[in-house]
């Protein structure tokens, strides 16, 4: 237990009799990107509110640890280990960059001049450096995120929430804001990220979790999660028609393509299942000019996992 930032085990929450968490257990190992997916009022925000300490479980909950510390016991020692980034941005308009930097060394206690180094230290990492000193209402939205997660990092925390950080941000700003989110995990911060864009999670994320009607559909790498969902496959290109016929032959039901030379075999694209495709190339004595593996994508992933979120009491299907 002592590599995971997150532990929690069995977490429940319910809201009058509207079950949002139904016994969810999260693992997410130290220095990682952790991202959690789900439909619009799966839970994603009341999992950020437990393990942030700002919202208190159900009873019924299990052991819940974040920075090696007891959720239930401890919280204290709990914010002191986090920072978080929540969907509607912390920043006041109506001061400048650098007040808001200096408002939050004032609130963790910093004296003035450690207050001072670390606000400007942070303005610099962000890139805010210039506009500083102007209102941060003239900030625009990537702007805003930026100085937004410069606050959270004031207490040098090793744990941050980042609860759709990107939403509403242009390309340019989404792919600076994954910069950041890399740069942060490569100093040794955990981050726990919950997003609605699915290319956000593929790319970022160490491991993913599925939520569902209040339960983990499913959770794993992201190619992991890719293999379980039918649709898969390898495609085999030729350019001598012989070994294409030849290539045919030897698996029987595939896909073909005659004018492409192309053979469409259905594959999970493990290691295993590419293995058997070149040993029965090999046997039959022909060689692909090309092999490539196609999976679906995280989209397909997300919609066939909560294709049913009407419909109670899931099965719960789990990659480890």
């Amino acid at each position: 237990m002592s590599d995971l930032a997150i532990a929690a085990h069995g977490l429940r929450k319910s809201y009058g009799d509207k079950v949002v968490l139904d016994g969810v257990d999260l693992t997410v190992p130290e220095g990682t990107v952790f991202s959690l997916l789900g439909p619009n009022g799966a839970g994603k925000t009341t999992a950020v509110k437990i393990l942030s300490t700002l919202v208190s479980p159900d009873p019924g909950t299990g052991d819940i640890r974040v920075g090696g510390h007891d959720l239930a016991a401890d919280p204290q020692s709990v914010r002191a280990a986090i920072g978080v980034t929540g969907q509607f941005s912390a920043v006041d308009g109506l001061i400048t960059g650098e007040e808001n930097m200096l408002l939050m060394a004032d609130l963790h206690h910093l004296s003035r001049r450690e207050g001072r180094r670390t606000a400007a230290e942070l303005l610099e990492r962000f890139d805010l450096v210039e506009a500083a000193r102007k209102p941060a209402s003239t900030y625009s939205g990537g702007m805003r995120r930026r100085l937004d997660i410069a606050m959270t990092l004031v207490g040098d925390p090793r744990i941050i929430f980042l609860d759709e950080p990107t939403t509403g941000l242009d390309p340019r700003s989404r792919h600076n804001m994954w910069q950041i989110i890399r740069g942060l995990v490569t100093g040794g911060v955990t981050v726990f990220l919950t997003t609605q864009y699915l290319e956000e999670a593929d790319e970022l994320a160490d491991r993913i979790a599925v939520l569902n009607d209040g339960r983990i559909a499913a959770q794993g790498t992201a190619e992991e999660l890719k293999r379980l969902i039918p649709g898969g496959h390898v495609r085999l290109r030729f350019t001598d028609p012989g070994a294409y016929q030849g290539a045919a032959s030897a698996f029987g039901d595939v896909t073909r393509d005659d004018e492409a030379l192309a053979l469409h075999i259905p594959s999970d694209g493990s290691q295993r299942a590419l293995r058997a495709i070149l040993d029965a190339l090999d046997s039959a004595g022909v060689e692909a000019d090309e092999l490539t593996v196609h999976t679906p994508d995280l989209d397909d992933v997300f919609f066939a996992l909560t294709a049913s979120a009407d419909t109670p009491n899931q099965p719960e299907e789990t990659v480890r």
